[in-house]
C-alpha cells in the first residue's frame, strides 16, 4: 500500500481505494465488517504525513441542505481533508473532461460526496476562516458548480455563503468573473430551491462593496434576474435582498443603465415602495436617487414620471416610512423640480406635498 489508512474497524486499506469506494461508489459502510466507516490516520511517519486527520470523519449520506448534523470542535482537519479532495477531484475533473467521460463522471460524484459530508459538519467561524484562505478551494468551488448536479450546486452556493459571510473584506476583492456567472445561474434557477436563491443573494450582498466586484456582477447579467424576479416575487426577506443587491450594483454606472434599459426596471423598484417593509421602501428609494442623480437624462426623467415614480415619492412624503428614505424622497423631488413640479402627471392630491 502506498498510502494505508485504518479505520475504526481496524481494518487498513489503500487510500486511493478506500476514497473510491466512499466518495465514488457512494458506500458508507466498511467493506469488510459492514459497519459505519470513521477514519483514522493509519501507522508510519509516511502514512501520517499523507493521511487524513486524526480526528475521526463520520461518512453519512448528504442530507437535505438547510439541514445540518451537530457541530464537532475537532473537524478543522476533517474540513481541511475534504477541502483538498474536493480541489484535488475538481482540477483533475476539469483536465479529463474532453478525455474520458467515466473518468469525469467519477470525478464529480467523488466531490459531491466530499461537499456533502464537508456541508454537514456546520464548522465553527474559525473553521470557515480557514477555508477561506484556501484561494484553490474557493476556486474549486466555482469549478465544481459548473459541472455538479443541481442538488450539489445547492450544497456549493450554501457552503459559499458560510465562508463569505467570515471572510476578511481583503479575501474577497479579486473573485473571479467566473464565480458571478454561476451565481447568477443559480438565481436563474431560483424556483428550484428558494433557500439556494437567498444564499446566493446574501453572497452578493456580502462581496458587492468590494473591489470590482459589483462590475463582475453586473457583466454576469445579474441585474436583469433580479428585475424579472421582484416582478414575480412576494417573499418580503427575498425582495428585501434583491433590491439590497441592486441598490448596490446601481453605484456603478453600468448598474443604473442595465436597470434603466429593462423595460420593467424603474416601475418595479417604484412598486415595491410602500408594498414590502421600511426596509425595502428605503433600499427601493436608494436605488431612485442613484438613478436619479447620476443618470438622469431626458428619457428617464420622462420615463419616471409617466410610470408613477414620482407620484409615489410624493407619497413618500405623505406617510411614516422613515426619516432617512423622506429625505431621499425629498432631494429626488428638489432635484428635478422643474421638469416634474407642473405636470400633470401626478394627482392633485400628491402635488400639494411637492417640496418647494
Amino acid at each position: 500500500m502506498k498510502d494505508p489508512v485504518t479505520i475504526v474497524t481496524g481494518i487498513t486499506y489503500d487510500r486511493d481505494s478506500i476514497e473510491k469506494w466512499i466518495f465514488s461508489q457512494k458506500n458508507n459502510n466498511c467493506p469488510v465488517t459492514k459497519q459505519v466507516i470513521l477514519f483514522r490516520c493509519g501507522g508510519g511517519s509516511d502514512a501520517e504525513h499523507h493521511s487524513p486527520p486524526s480526528d475521526p470523519i463520520v461518512v453519512h449520506s448528504p442530507r437535505r441542505p438547510g439541514h445540518r448534523t451537530a457541530a464537532d470542535p475537532k473537524t478543522a482537519g476533517t474540513a481541511e481533508f475534504l477541502a483538498s479532495l474536493i480541489v484535488k477531484n475538481t482540477l483533475r475533473a476539469s483536465r479529463s473532461e474532453s478525455s474520458s467521460e467515466e473518468d469525469f463522471s467519477d470525478l464529480i460524484k467523488a466531490s459531491e460526496e466530499a461537499l456533502s459530508v464537508l456541508y454537514g459538519l456546520q464548522l465553527s467561524e474559525s473553521g470557515l476562516k480557514s477555508l477561506t484562505l484556501n484561494g484553490e478551494f474557493l476556486e474549486s468551488l466555482t469549478r465544481f458548480m459548473q459541472y455538479a448536479s443541481y442538488e450539489s450546486r445547492v450544497y456549493a452556493v450554501m457552503m459559499l455563503k458560510s465562508m463569505l459571510e467570515v471572510a476578511d473584506p481583503a479575501q474577497l476583492i479579486n473573485l473571479r468573473p467566473e464565480f458571478f456567472v454561476e451565481l447568477a445561474q443559480i438565481l436563474r434557477d431560483q424556483h428550484v430551491c428558494q433557500n439556494a436563491s437567498k444564499a446566493t443573494l446574501k453572497i452578493l450582498i456580502c462581496v458587492c462593496p468590494w473591489g470590482r466586484n459589483k462590475m463582475k456582477a453586473v457583466e454576469a447579467g445579474i441585474v436583469p434576474i433580479l428585475i424579472d424576479l421582484l416582478l414575480d416575487s412576494s417573499d418580503k426577506r427575498a425582495c428585501e435582498m434583491m433590491l439590497m443587491v441592486l441598490d448596490l450594483m446601481c453605484q456603478c454606472a453600468d448598474g443604473r443603465s442595465e436597470l434603466t434599459k429593462h423595460g420593467a426596471g424603474l416601475a418595479i423598484v417604484s412598486k415595491k415602495i410602500l408594498r414590502i417593509s421600511h426596509v425595502a421602501s428605503e433600499r427601493a428609494v436608494r436605488i431612485l436617487h442613484s438613478v436619479s442623480k447620476f443618470s438622469a437624462t431626458h428619457g428617464i426623467l420622462q420615463e419616471m414620471l409617466q410610470i408613477g415614480v414620482v407620484a409615489k415619492l410624493c407619497l413618500v412624503l405623505q406617510v411614516d416610512c422613515g426619516v432617512k428614505t423622506k429625505e431621499r424622497a425629498r432631494e429626488i423631488l428638489k432635484l428635478h423640480a422643474r421638469a416634474w413640479r407642473n405636470s400633470s402627471c401626478i394627482h392633485n392630491s400628491l402635488i400639494s406635498s411637492y417640496p418647494s
